[in-house]
């Protein structure tokens, strides 16, 4: 049975991916790897790269979509398929850099159940009563990582790697997913990602924002097994 590797992104673990995991638990051997911790995006790849077998398949949300790329430029012979889920391949944006250091500001003076209160509903996309069913699973996720993981997380992201260059390079099946109602990584940026793969598939997972894998599990387990069927 093949590898399929789900790469966590920012204050996540194995709890974003959970329930699409168990989906797709017949479809491959499935390892999550999240990244406390850590405070660069190469660190966060060779890591991955270190315990993951010979070839394997490898699907990131989020950060975790910078960290598969990051692993594709690596040791792209060892991809057999790629997918990328609410993320993006931009440099900095204007006021990034203030943005993330507020909330670790807020991490540091008020601790990391304010930074949940504060960073996760604006990301959430879904109906309020599937809000309400997840909400509770992801705060604590939050609140179980530290203001220093926090930290060199934000250091990670601030100091990623250009990404694009990668990307015209890749020939391997490609999924390219992300909410409908994603405010932080829209399906246009994904668009604009599609453009520059050859094997590319864009998916909408409906009623879904930044937190796809957690808000709608079973549209993003559907729309990752139809791309392992193309692997």
């Amino acid at each position: 049975m093949r590898t399929l590797l789900l790469l966590s992104g920012l204050l996540c673990d194995e709890t974003v991916w959970a329930d699409a995991a168990q989906d797709l638990k017949d479809a491959a051997d499935i390892r999550i790897a999240s990244f406390q911790g850590f405070d660069s995006i190469q660190a966060m790849a060779e890591q991955v790269l270190r315990m993951a077998p010979q070839q394997f398949l490898v699907a990131g949300h989020s950060m975790g979509g910078r960290v598969a790329l990051e692993i594709f430029r690596l040791a792209s012979e060892r991809v057999l398929g790629l997918a990328l889920l609410n993320t993006g391949v931009h440099p900095l944006r204007a006021g990034e850099i203030e943005s993330r250091g507020r909330l670790v500001r807020l991490a540091q003076e008020r601790g990391m159940s304010a930074v949940a209160a504060d960073w996760l509903p604006p990301m959430m996309g879904a109906s309020l009563a599937r809000v309400a069913q997840v909400m509770p699973k992801l705060q604590a996720m939050v609140e179980r990582q530290t203001v220093e993981s926090f930290a060199a997380q934000t250091r990670a992201l601030i100091e990623r790697p250009d990404a694009v260059p990668v990307l015209p390079t890749i020939k391997v099946p490609t999924l390219l997913a992300s909410g409908t109602a994603d405010t932080w990584s829209p399906l246009t940026q994904h668009e604009e990602i599609r453009r520059q793969i050859s094997e590319a598939t864009l998916v909408a997972i409906e009623d879904a924002g930044h937190m796809a894998p957690a808000e709608q599990p079973h549209a993003v387990a559907a729309a990752m097994r139809a791309w392992m069927e193309q692997v």
